[in-house]
């Protein structure tokens, strides 16, 4: 089996890029609170270079991708660089490639989730049922990661995420996914089947199966750009196995056919052999005559048909004996060297137990064996919503809102004092965060610079960029006659609009509960119309507060990509 090596990077020293942003755009302080969480953040991604080759590696990296998903809203604007690099080394040359977008560092975090996987799945014990299928299974989750990045990652910067690459790999994890349920129905055959030849015939497709697809793999892999860069190691195992399972494909019909005592075959088994043998290509003339049997009506004819399979075979064999003698890493796996060995001299042996030396008659060779399988795969893409994390940054609010990407004033304090008979001036709106829906001509709050749109952050020096709305309510009441608010004002056009009306996703993503993830939520609020989740808007007077509207909470699931 082929293992992918990991994809390596440096170490990023993120702390004075980050401490500036948030002093610079969010105009907060990065105390000992964010001072932690920038450290929190590089010692996951530092721990993530190496990780363990097993199901806590790949933990590890969903959660450096997952914190990736909050890092890149909160600290990277579209229109400007903070001078951070990613630079990863790439897998197949070791050449290094820099690039500033977080894309870059999401597709090479995926790269190793996949690389990962294929290394778990190369050191299953394939020698037992439960072994094959944990390979089968990692083989597919790396397959499906690959084709993942092919389909969402553009302008790859290295040869190991280029989109020939990725097709590439996709197809290899798929053919050794293969390659390890056909050892598992080996398994199953050496146990208690042997003698059945409607088993035999099943196997022999099943082989021939997976002979055409490391066939095509090894075009794929000996195609440019491709092929500059593989490691010929590979090339030459693809070619290796292709003629190896071809041989096994005759081999099993073999001995399906001299095994088999009756002396009619069942119409099962003769509707198998109509479909097993290919018709050949009359116009090839270079072909070796071959045999007209396709279905033995008695034994001499399975007998003759048995044999010719059973003499490609050792052909096939020999071939893959050659093929692998000509690399020089291959002689070196000794454990391949044996299995080539090993299922050569079966078939030797079982060739020499019906060799007839009386029997004069020529050996022609044998039809094609049509390639069939019962196994559909289906590839495992990578599932975020798995590996939940909290938001590290999450004090500095809901990330719908305090991102990156949006712009408002830096925050001021008003304090408004009323009388017992007066009311504040303004209603509210919303969810997490609060904002004013609305300031009263000449009020105390329009004459305290209270604007409408503004967002609640503070109320008597607490924090409520999180809170819901009837805590903020709550708070506004309990105040009595004297109110201190910290505000923010957008400054992007129709900021406002795009937070009531639009929904971002993350898989698993909550911005009402501080960043966590769960597998079902939104990472976002709307108070608009259409269905989406709606909080009250609510006027502030002196003693009361009047409901303006409700709605109901929902929400709205739609399919996520990683890269946008």
């Amino acid at each position: 089996m082929i293992p992918l090596g990991l994809k390596e990077t440096k170490e990023i020293d993120f702390r004075e890029p980050f401490k500036d942003f948030i002093l610079e755009h969010y105009s907060e302080e990065a105390g000992v609170d964010y001072e932690n969480a920038i450290a929190e953040f590089m010692d996951i991604r530092q721990a993530m270079r190496t990780p363990a080759r097993d199901t806590n590696g790949i933990a590890l990296l969903f959660e450096h991708l997952n914190q990736l998903y909050f890092v890149e809203r909160r600290f990277f604007p579209p229109d400007r660089s903070l001078g951070i690099f990613f630079e990863w080394y790439d897998s197949l040359t070791g050449v290094p490639s820099s690039q500033r977008t977080v894309a870059f560092e999401k597709a090479s975090v995926l790269f190793n989730i996949g690389a990962l996987y294929t290394q778990i799945g190369t050191r299953q014990n394939r020698g037992k049922t439960s072994g094959l299928d944990a390979a089968v299974d990692n083989f597919l989750r790396s397959a499906g990661t690959f084709q993942y990045i092919h389909e969402n990652f553009t302008n790859a910067p290295s040869m190991d995420l280029s989109p020939d690459t990725l097709e590439m790999l996709v197809h290899l994890m798929c053919a050794q996914a293969r390659e390890c349920l056909f050892e598992k129905s080996e398994l199953s055959f050496y146990d208690k089947e042997k003698d059945d030849i409607d088993v035999c015939l099943v196997l022999g497709q099943e082989a021939s199966h997976v002979s055409e697809v490391f066939k095509k793999v090894s075009k794929i892999m000996s195609q440019p750009p491709v092929k500059d860069y593989v490691p010929y190691t590979w090339v030459s195992l693809s070619q290796v196995k292709k003629e190896y399972y071809s041989a096994l494909a005759h081999y099993y019909v073999a001995i399906g056919l001299l095994d088999h005592k009756d002396d009619k075959l069942s119409k099962k088994t003769w509707e198998t052999l109509q479909f097993l043998h290919e018709e050949e290509d009359k116009d090839n003339k270079n072909k070796s005559p071959i045999i007209e049997v396709r279905v033995p009506t008695n034994n001499q004819e399975k007998r003759l048909l048995g044999k010719a399979h059973l003499r490609e075979a050792l052909l096939l064999h020999e071939e893959s004996f050659r093929m692998n003698r000509m690399c020089r890493e291959l002689r070196k796996k000794d454990g391949l060297q044996e299995i080539l060995r090993l299922t050569h001299d079966r078939s030797l042996n079982k060739y020499a137990s019906i060799d007839d030396e009386d029997d004069f008659q020529e050996v022609l060779d044998p039809p094609s064996i049509s390639p069939s399988t019962q196994y559909q795969l289906s590839l495992n893409f990578p599932d975020l919503s798995q590996h939940k994390v909290q938001d590290l940054f999450a004090d500095l609010g809901p990330v719908a809102i305090f991102n990156a990407k949006h712009h408002w004033s830096a925050p001021r304090s008003i304090k408004l004092r009323k009388k017992d008979t007066e009311g504040f001036g303004f209603s509210v709106k919303g969810d997490s965060p609060v904002v004013i829906a609305g300031v009263d001509i000449n009020s105390l709050a329009e004459m305290g610079g209270m604007k409408e749109s503004d967002y609640i952050v503070g109320i008597n020096d607490q924090d409520v960029k999180w809170a819901p709305h009837d805590e903020v309510v709550t708070l506004i009441k309990s105040s009595g006659n004297v109110l201190k608010l910290k505000l923010v004002t957008p400054m992007d056009k129709n900021y406002t609009k795009e937070k009531h009306n639009s929904l971002h996703h993350h898989p698993g993503g909550s911005l009402m509960t501080r960043g966590s993830i769960s597998p079902s939520s939104t990472s976002g609020h709307s108070t608009g119309s259409g269905g989406e989740s709606s909080s009250p808007a609510s006027s502030i007077t002196s003693g009361s507060t009047r409901s303006a509207g409700s709605g109901t909470t929902g929400s709205n699931k739609k399919a996520w990509n990683l890269f946008k």
